[in-house]
């Protein structure tokens, strides 16, 4: 994630209303934005008159998300799920793919554990995740042309190429370069890695976390889940 041009790739989508709809169908009030990033998606949950927790591990990012709400409806946090509040929150939500970024089974177990502990007795985690069977990477390596944005500060156009790696097991490997094309000055160039989890695999954690009531959506849609859904939207409940 690169606060400089995520806002400007990553618009409001399909997948940003699905969870709206689920949230306001759950009647819930305290919510946590775990992996809230720039606040694109907080920014609207502020909006809906929720109350808010946003935590992210990147300073620059939360730096960016502070300057787009007034801080007295979001508590933002440089930190991870280690910073969740014992038995305080109505529900917690990873939006954008956020749990594939947990690369190893002790950080993910630490996750889950984290989230569980936070929740009220009823309280809801909701996560969504890319569907491995589905192999979305072949069409990213396909597609070589490059995003592209804007300086927020000089306006000047920047662009965004993407170098595949590949596979280490499940853990797939990419790099991301943004230059602004009017001076040809390299901005940013960060490895990134995820992990594609198969949906029995996030199932089995989800119940040795100790929820107890797991349903998986597919594709942005109330329906549930199948080997070819694209997205996985995990509602668990504790």
């Amino acid at each position: 994630m690169i606060p400089l041009v995520y806002d400007q790739i990553n618009l409001w989508g399909k997948d940003d209303e699905f969870f709206l709809a689920l949230l306001k169908s759950l009647n819930v009030k305290s919510i946590a934005d775990l992996g809230c990033g720039t606040g694109r998606w907080t920014t609207h949950l502020a909006q809906n008159g929720y109350t808010i927790t946003a935590i992210d591990p990147h300073e620059e990012a939360i730096e960016l998300a502070r300057s787009k709400v007034d801080s007295g409806h979001v508590n933002w946090i440089v930190g991870d799920s280690s910073n969740l509040q014992t038995n305080t929150y109505d529900a917690v939500i990873m939006t954008a793919n956020v749990a594939q970024v947990f690369l190893t089974d002790d950080s993910w177990k630490q996750v889950t554990s984290d989230v569980f502990r936070s929740l009220k007795a009823g309280g809801h985690f909701i996560f969504d995740t890319r569907n491995p069977l589905v192999k979305v990477w072949e069409e990213w390596e396909k597609d070589m042309s490059p995003d592209t944005a804007k300086d927020r500060l000089s306006g000047d156009p920047l662009e965004i190429y993407t170098e595949y790696e590949g596979f280490e097991q499940d853990v797939y490997t990419f790099y991301e370069t943004v230059k602004n094309t009017k001076t040809n000055e390299v901005l940013v160039h960060e490895k990134m890695q995820i992990r594609f989890r198969k949906q029995g695999e996030l199932d089995e954690s989800l119940k040795q976390a100790g929820f107890s009531k797991i349903e998986t959506y597919g594709d942005w849609e109330f329906k549930y889940a199948n080997s070819e859904s694209r997205s996985f939207i995990f509602h668990c409940v504790k």
